[in-house]
């Protein structure tokens, strides 16, 4: 009898060890991809980054008071136009845009300035009282979309008059991750980002409880799956150097990502003077082996100038191959 309950008890124990791999498999066995995409044919992915700064629509938003969403400026139309260019020249299976008022207006975008780019995938988690949102646009079948948007996070270090500890879910909503669908034996998780803005140590250490936050559901993505693919991207406001850009990097832990552009100079902001890099592109340590050599670039589709009439910060790019190596 003993030597059964013991033989019962590896079992167990085995089959709890296997357990994140096999989840999910099963997981992704009940969703459907669509009639639309083909997957064989997709063989590398290019992935387009891009601050667009307080890009919106001309429709007045009644929930939301603030004087640029309710009256927008002039150049909007131009603006448009010269995205719409930009995203033409780019031609990126996936899109991420920050400071973008909506998905739905990301759609009507591609509907009426670039049809032929296939883009039918579009999602967002839009604040309920501020314009400037994290859109995605895919030509990739996506799958679960994870909301931070409720989440509180700490400011670290950081007390409120009565000296309590400081949390913000202001602009939370601001981060969010997507598994990206792209094939059977492929697929990752996409996090697109716009922290919190400005120097200092307050918005450094609202910064740091953002990214805390990121690792800790990171973490638990790679206890569903221990090989997970993942990409961090977007607008971090965060240097290379800054303590809040080393933590989300996590050298030598296991979640450990890597930045691309390290050592190379290559700056992102401003557009026509661009002088630091605070918009990232950073795979993890198992999507790093797919990630093309020197695909990840710091793009000016037209002029300085012309690029600044755009947006305050310039579009980057990866481009991976869609097999584990």
């Amino acid at each position: 009898m003993k030597s059964i309950f013991y033989a019962i008890t590896l079992l167990v124990f085995c089959g709890c060890q296997q357990q994140p791999a096999h989840f999910e498999d099963t997981f992704n066995n009940h969703i459907y991809t669509p009639d639309w995409y083909d997957a064989d044919a997709t063989q590398t992915v290019k992935l387009l980054s891009w601050n667009v700064e307080h890009f919106v629509d001309g429709y007045d938003d009644d929930y939301i008071d603030n004087n640029r969403e309710n009256n927008p400026p002039a150049n909007m139309e131009e603006r448009r136009e010269m995205l719409a260019e930009a995203i033409k020249k780019i031609d990126a299976d996936i899109v991420v845009l920050q400071e973008f008022e909506s998905a739905s207006y990301a759609e009507r975008l591609a509907e009426e300035y670039f049809p032929e780019l296939g883009y039918r995938e579009f999602a967002a988690l839009e604040s309920r009282g501020w314009y400037m949102n994290v859109v995605v646009m895919s030509r990739i079948p996506l799958g679960v979309f994870y909301s931070y948007t409720a989440v509180n996070t700490p400011i670290i270090g950081q007390v409120d008059d009565e000296g309590n500890p400081e949390f913000q879910n202001f602009v939370n909503n601001r981060m969010w991750s997507v598994d990206v669908l792209v094939k059977p034996q492929y697929e990752f998780n996409l996090t697109g980002l716009h922290m919190k803005a400005g120097r200092g140590e307050r918005n450094e250490q609202w910064r740091l409880g953002q990214v805390n936050m990121l690792r800790a559901q990171f973490n638990r993505f790679l206890h569903l799956d221990d090989d997970k693919n993942m990409l961090v991207v977007g607008d971090f406001n965060s240097t290379p150097e800054s303590n809040e850009f080393k933590t989300l990097l996590g050298a030598g832990t296991s979640i450990e990502f890597i930045d691309p552009l390290a050592g190379t100079g290559i700056n992102s902001h401003p557009a026509d003077s661009a002088f630091w890099r605070i918009d990232h592109i950073l795979p993890n340590t198992h999507m790093h082996k797919e990630v093309i050599p020197g695909s990840v670039q710091v793009l000016y589709p037209f002029s300085p100038d012309t690029m600044r009439t755009i947006a305050d910060h310039l579009p980057l790019v990866v481009e991976f191959t869609t097999s584990d190596q």
